[in-house]
C-alpha cells in the first residue's frame, strides 16, 4: 500500500508496524509523483536522489523485519529544504549564488537528527531565494504552485514562502513531512497557503547548526505535515526529546476549560473576504465548543512597523551576504537583493535600539498575555495569490509580501512559537488560524493547537 496526499504520520508509521505498507512502498509512491510532475515535482524539488532514497527504504525495511524500529518517523518519507547542509549535496539556498560552492561534508543538526530516527530523506526542496520572501517566487528553479491552483480556481496560485517547496511536497503527496524554517513566517505561511499544518517552535529550540541563515535572531526549525500530531511527532525528533512519550499533541482534551485570546488589532487588518469569513467562523466554532475567547487590544503590535525600520532580517542578511555582493550581486534575484541590501545603511546604533525594543515589546506583550492558553490570529490576512500577477508587478509583489508576512512575523519579533492551522474544509479557499504562545511552552502550545485542531473544519 502506498499513501495518499496528507496522511497523518500516524496512520504511516501504524501502517508500517503492521506490515500494512513498507518504506520502500512509500518512497515509490512519493518518487513516482514527483517524477509525474515533470522530475521536479512541479517545481517543489530542487534535486532529488531517488537511488539513495530507495537504499535508505530497504534499510528501513530490514531493520523492521530484525524487530529494530528507531522511532515512529522510521521508513517514512520527509522532504528537506534547500538551506539544510546535507552531506556530499551542495546548499544552494534556492539561489544560483552557491551554485559551485563545495558539497557539505556533514548534515545539519535538524538533517542528522531525522535520519537518526530513521526518516528517509527524498530531496531538497524548493524555496524563495535564502528564505527572504513569503510568497514562495524563484526565478531560478520555478515557484511551486497551492493546491487550491486547481480546476476552477484559475490561475496558478502560489504555495506561499520561503518554504514553498517544503509545503508543494507535502500537500502533492510527495513526502510524508517537510523540513523547513521560519524566520516570519516561512513555515507557516505555506501551511496555510497549501490546507496544511506548520509549526513554528521558540527559536531555541532546535539547533541551526548547518541550516544556511537569514537571520541568526528570528530563525527557527520546525516541519509542515498533515495535523498537529504529525508536527509534534517531527518536533520531538528535532527537539531530541523522546517521540514514543509525546502524547500532549493527542490529547482527548476538551475544549471547554481553554482561555484563548484574540487579537483585534494589526493582525486583523486588511483581511479579504474569504479570510474574515472564515476566521469569523472559526471563532464562532471555538466559543460553541466552550473555548472561553477574550478579544484583546495589543498596543505593542501597531508599533512594529516603525521599531522594524531595518529590522533584523535585512541587518543579518546583510552581515551574512556582504562579502558576495562585489562579485555576485548580478546572480541574486533583484528583489531579494533590494531586501538585502536595506541592511546596507543600518548603523550599529540601529541595531542595539532595535534589540532594545524588541525586549521591551516582549515584556509587555508577555505581561498582557498571562494567563491565556495561548492568543488568536489570522496566519495570514489574503488566500494564496495569483503567481502570474506577483511576476510581472514589482510593486504587486512587493506590497504582498509585506502584507503575507505581518501576522506571522509578530510571533519570531516577539519570541514565541505558533501553529497555523487549517480553518476552511477541504477544496474551499485555504485559510489558516494561528494559536501562538510567548512563555517557551511549545509543548503545551501543540496541546492546545490539537484541540482547537480538532473544532475547526480542516481538521
Amino acid at each position: 500500500m502506498s499513501f495518499a496526499p496528507a496522511t497523518p504520520l500516524t496512520q504511516l508509521a501504524a501502517d508500517l508496524g503492521t506490515g500494512r505498507t513498507t518504506s520502500r512502498a512509500l518512497v515509490d509512491a512519493a518518487l513516482d509523483r514527483i517524477a509525474a510532475e515533470g522530475g521536479n515535482g512541479g517545481h517543489a524539488f530542487v534535486s532529488v536522489d531517488a537511488e539513495r532514497a530507495r537504499r535508505e527504504a530497504d534499510a528501513q525495511d530490514a531493520l523492521r523485519r530484525a524487530g529494530v524500529r528507531l522511532s515512529p518517523l522510521a521508513g517514512v518519507p520527509v522532504s528537506i529544504k534547500d538551506l539544510f547542509d546535507v552531506a556530499g549535496e551542495r546548499t544552494r539556498a534556492g539561489s544560483r549564488v552557491f551554485n559551485n560552492v563545495a558539497p557539505a561534508t556533514q548534515d545539519a543538526e535538524a538533517v542528522a537528527r531525522l535520519r537518526r530516527a530513521g526518516a528517509v530523506l527524498l530531496g531538497r526542496t524548493n524555496m524563495s531565494e535564502f528564505a527572504f520572501s513569503g510568497l514562495g517566487l524563484n526565478p531560478w528553479y520555478g515557484t511551486p504552485r497551492s493546491p487550491w491552483s486547481d480546476g476552477e480556481h484559475g490561475n496558478a496560485r502560489v504555495a506561499g514562502g520561503s518554504s514553498s517547496g517544503a509545503a508543494a511536497s507535502v500537500a502533492f503527496g510527495m513526502a510524508a513531512a517537510g523540513l523547513g524554517s521560519d524566520t516570519g513566517g516561512s513555515l507557516r505561511i505555506p501551511a496555510a497557503f497549501c490546507g496544511l499544518t506548520g509549526f513554528k517552535p521558540t527559536a531555541r529550540r532546535v539547533p541551526t547548526h548547518g541550516a544556511f541563515p537569514l537571520s541568526t535572531t528570528l530563525d527557527s526549525i520546525g516541519a509542515i505535515a498533515p495535523s498537529v500530531a504529525c508536527c509534534a511527532m517531527v518536533d520531538r525528533v528535532l527537539a531530541s526529546l523522546p517521540v514514543d512519550a509525546q502524547t500532549a499533541a493527542t490529547s482527548a482534551a476538551a475544549p471547554a476549560g481553554l482561555r484563548l485570546a484574540v487579537l483585534t488589532n494589526y493582525v486583523t487588518e486588511g483581511m479579504d473576504a474569504s479570510v474574515s469569513k472564515a476566521w469569523e467562523a472559526a471563532l464562532d466554532r471555538l466559543s460553541r465548543a466552550g473555548v472561553h475567547l477574550t478579544q484583546l487590544r495589543l498596543p505593542q503590535l501597531d508599533t512594529l512597523p516603525s521599531i522594524n525600520h531595518f529590522g533584523f532580517s535585512p541587518i543579518e542578511a546583510y552581515a551574512t551576504h556582504r562579502g558576495h555582493l562585489p562579485g555576485y550581486a548580478d546572480r541574486y534575484d533583484p528583489r531579494v537583493l533590494a531586501r538585502i541590501r536595506i541592511g546596507e545603511t543600518a548603523l550599529a546604533t540601529d541595531y542595539i535600539d532595535l534589540i532594545a525594543a524588541r525586549a521591551t515589546a516582549i515584556a509587555r506583550a508577555r505581561a498582557a498575555l498571562d494567563g491565556f492558553d495561548g492568543f488568536l490570529m489570522p496566519t495570514v490576512p489574503i488566500v494564496p495569490p495569483a503567481i502570474a500577477a506577483l511576476e510581472a508587478d514589482a510593486a504587486h509583489f512587493a506590497a504582498t509580501n509585506a502584507l503575507v508576512l505581518r501576522n506571522p512575523s509578530t510571533v519570531n519579533f516577539l519570541d514565541g512559537c505558533a501553529v497555523s492551522l487549517p480553518c476552511t474544509p477541504r477544496g474551499a479557499a485555504p485559510v489558516g488560524l494561528s494559536v501562538c504562545r510567548l512563555d517557551g511552552n511549545d509543548t503545551q502550545l501543540l496541546s492546545v493547537a490539537a484541540v482547537i485542531e480538532a473544532v475547526l473544519p480542516g481538521a
